[in-house]
């Protein structure tokens, strides 16, 4: 019995920071691991270029180039980047991990969707391309493979290692490295690719969910492509008969074969979308039924009705009585007055004997007794039974109680009422209020309001004088970006009464210095209060000399004294175009590739490249050309 090899790589330490946990996918140009960064202890995808790939340069380049892409993208249906670099012989990149599935496992499982799913589905995936569109970014590789859907329901789009800049137009033979099956009709035909490139592979993505099926099969490759080029997609509901006729036009639209009749980016599908959305849903709504209730008839009801009748009676009580009248003597009538006079005496001598009583009594009641008056302790701040005791023993009743209270902590004694100090009857009650800590009070809405409305509408926390500065692009001169609590970390919806706050306020945006000459950039940069450094001057063939190629910030966000790296121009790279004619062309386009030239060529010659042979290129060997330009290359009867 044999057991498979151990992966050498699990475990092993890269770049003293990325410690190598299990491995999670490998592709033809990759394999993605699952790691913990150790300096900011979280769990990261580590994606590593195949060994046998390090020395060739296209794919370095194109493994760098995926780093670079999808960095430049800050969106939630985007997968982000947080590193890429070397270490020794390996190029690797570090992303957000996702745990969960990727679109073609659901569609393993369950084959096709349904109309729902699939507008929920598309409308994350077209968020995040038109991300991307926006940014000037062609991602060139869109497919299930490349749609990760997270057991927290997030969904995002992965994968921008063949992305390019969208003003740059593809060559053919670098437009193959994308799935054949979601290649737009001018990449096989013209070897170019835009924003209409992507929307192509996701006409055929969504046609695919609600099919279960690609639109296009064969057996090679190039059947595949000739049906993309010659082809019009199907309509879904034509294999799939509940698939509603808005989700048909939309497939039918982003697939046409003209690209001008598709839409122009993933902006404009994802508004369309959301158009239909809405009838979509309406007429998939489950049907829903309501129970009735026949009551009997009234008459019915009554006559079998029987109800306990209590009648509360009162009885007329008359209380009679009679008065009898008789004679008194008159011997019996002064014997009874001489015996109330008698007892009149007796009553007021004992009336006199009472009230003397009854002021000494009050007298020493209130001078020394329980009515006397005494003074409460203070007790704030003491542990509640201490200040019990001490009310206790100043001769009052304690009646415990809570409150909050912003100064005083939580656990210790806020107040008495009556308060420390004032004069009480001795036996009254003083109530002993222990403090619950601050109030939680619900923090106003201040991000984006002028700094002086801001400290208005938070009259109720402790505002730093200083707020902290911060540039920014989005919010205007003056207006409050953040309100950090005191571990400076973004307020929530409440926060306790006089809690520390610190306002972070725009002072506008960096100063763009891109393309100017270093002079005038440097001193634009130090005017905002930025410090500059420079980088190694680079070739650049857009940018002047002694120009700025680029303006990287060292942080983010940047504050005033922080620093901008400068990027030179040494102006254009111009290289000799290498001398291919009379070669194939399997060793023509490695040298012109080598020499930094991109390819246009027919797609043919990709398929058995030892048969072309190289009868002509423009520009002509040896002529000097922009390094990264297109070289046209012609072969010998063709």
């Amino acid at each position: 019995m044999t057991t498979a090899p151990v992966d050498p790589m699990i475990g092993r330490l890269i770049d003293g920071r990325y410690q190598v946990r299990s491995r999670i996918a490998r592709g033809g140009m990759a394999t993605v691991y699952l790691a913990t960064d150790l300096r900011l202890e979280r769990r990261v995808a580590l994606k590593i270029m195949h060994g046998h790939l390090a020395d060739d340069n296209t794919f370095k380049t194109r493994f760098v180039q995926e780093a670079r892409s999808a960095a430049r993208l800050a969106h939630p249906n985007v997968v982000n980047v947080f590193d890429q670099g070397q270490d020794a012989d390996m190029a690797y990149l570090v992303m957000e991990y996702l745990p969960g599935i990727t679109l073609r496992d659901l569609l393993k499982d369950y084959k096709r969707l349904t109309a729902e799913q699939t507008v929920d589905i598309m409308d994350a995936v077209l968020s995040g391309l038109a991300a991307a569109h926006k940014a000037g970014i062609v991602h060139r590789d869109v497919k299930p493979e490349n749609v990760l859907l997270a057991d927290d329901g997030r969904i995002k789009l992965s994968d921008f290692g063949l992305a390019r800049a969208a003003s740059a137009n593809t060559a053919t033979g670098q437009a193959l490295l994308g799935t054949i099956a979601y290649l737009s009709p001018e990449l096989v035909t013209r070897g170019v690719a835009d924003a209409r490139s992507d929307i192509y592979a996701v006409g055929i993505m969504m046609y695919e969910m609600l099919t279960g099926e690609q639109p296009y099969v064969g057996e090679a490759p190039m059947q595949i492509a000739y049906q993309h080029a010659n082809d019009s997609v199907p309509a879904p509901s034509s294999k799939n008969p509940a698939v509603p006729a808005e989700i048909d036009e939309l497939v039918a639209w982003a697939t046409s074969r003209d690209p001008d009749e598709r839409p122009r980016d993933a902006r404009e599908m994802l508004d369309r979308l959301r158009e239909i959305e809405p009838g979509i849903r309406a007429s998939h709504l489950p049907i829903t039924t309501q129970a009735t209730m026949v009551l009997p008839d009234v008459s019915a009801m009554t006559a079998g009705a029987t109800a306990d009748t209590q009648v509360l009676g009162g009885a007329a009580l008359v209380a009679t009585a009679t008065h009898e009248t008789s004679d008194v003597d008159d011997t019996a009538a002064l014997s009874t007055s001489a015996a109330r006079r008698r007892r009149r005496g007796y009553w007021l001598f004992a009336l006199v004997l009472l009230l003397t009583g009854l002021a000494a009594g009050t007298g020493w009641y209130f001078g020394a007794g329980p009515g006397s008056f005494a003074t409460v302790p203070n007790t704030s701040t003491l542990a509640p039974d201490v200040a019990t005791a001490a009310l206790q023993e100043a001769g009052f009743v304690v009646e415990p109680s809570s409150r909050t209270d912003p100064v005083v902590p939580q656990g210790q004694v806020a107040d008495t009422d009556p308060p420390g100090g004032s004069q009480a009857q001795r036996g009254s009650t003083v109530t002993l209020y222990v403090s619950e800590g601050p109030e939680i009070l619900e923090v106003p809405a201040v991000i984006g309001t002028p700094e002086d409305a801001a400290r208005e509408a938070l009259d109720a926390f402790t505002v730093a004088e200083a707020a902290t500065q911060q540039f920014s692009a989005e919010v205007e001169t003056g207006f409050v970006i953040a309100a950090l609590d005191a571990d400076g970390a973004a307020l929530g919806a409440t926060y306790p009464e006089r809690g520390a706050i610190t306002l972070v306020v725009s002072v506008g945006r960096v100063p763009p210095v891109e393309g100017l000459p270093v002079g005038d950039a440097e001193a634009r940069l130090d005017a905002a209060g930025l410090e500059v450094e420079f980088a190694e001057p680079i070739f650049h063939n857009e940018v002047a000399k002694d120009s700025v190629v680029t303006a990287d910030w060292l942080n983010d966000p940047m504050r005033p004294g922080d620093t901008v790296r400068l990027t030179v121009s040494k102006g254009p790279d111009l290289v000799a175009v290498p001398n291919v004619v009379g070669l194939n062309w399997q060793e023509a386009g490695t040298q012109l590739r080598d020499a930094g030239f991109d390819l246009d060529y027919n797609i043919l010659a990709d398929v058995a490249p030892g048969a072309f042979v190289v009868s002509k290129t423009t520009p002509a060997a040896d002529e000097t050309a922009l390094r990264g330009s297109t070289v046209t290359v012609n072969f010998a009867g063709f």
